[in-house]
């Protein structure tokens, strides 16, 4: 199985780009991969925003990045693009952190107008740092969207969530084309 690690590039932790983070964390989990989640905003602001590669919160992002086989990359929609705190964290990475990784792009917006940053604002940032395979991005509507006042999970309406685990079907898929299996002994 995979490694994968995902990101939230949310600013808040009751995001519903942070909860639908979560379900995609729990849908690769329980296909057995195993995943570490990153969000982005409990870096240190001070060592983010100077690239700061020394800091341990730093060094250890940019690890786990290194060390994953996929990366899923989830951020609300700001003024037509995703977050500026996922474009900070991109900004720090090595030329080459993707190499070799699949990805799948995820962002969450209040009007359909905003689906395309996906291919016109994330996927170019995403390929110059050298995936090779970036699987169709995923786009939910905010109002598909409930989070749950007593538990904070996040419920989708049936279309949505069908449609995000399609999405998450086909990232997994694309992995198990890259990643090789174990031979028993």
């Amino acid at each position: 199985m995979a490694t994968i690690l995902t990101v939230s590039a949310s600013p808040s932790t009751h995001s519903k780009t942070a909860r639908t983070r979560s379900v995609v964390d729990a849908y690769l989990t329980e296909a057995g991969h195993t995943v570490h989640a990153l969000d982005v905003r409990d870096l240190p602001a001070s060592a983010l925003l100077s690239a700061d590669h020394s800091d341990p919160a730093i060094a250890a992002a940019i690890e786990l990045f290194e060390s994953a086989d996929g990366v899923v990359v989830a951020t609300p929609v700001y003024k037509a693009s995703f977050s500026g705190l996922l474009k900070t964290l991109l900004d720090l990475l090595p030329q080459r952190a993707l190499a070799g990784k699949v990805v799948l792009p995820l962002a969450t917006g209040g009007t359909l107008a905003h689906v395309l940053v996906l291919d016109y604002a994330l996927r170019p940032v995403l390929t110059a740092l050298g995936s090779p395979v970036i699987v169709q991005g995923h786009f939910l509507l905010d109002h598909t969207i409930t989070i749950d006042a007593g538990n904070g999970r996040p419920a989708f309406t049936a279309d949505s969530e069908d449609s995000l685990r399609r999405a998450v079907d086909s990232f997994v898929r694309e992995l198990g084309y890259r990643v090789p299996v174990p031979v028993a002994a």
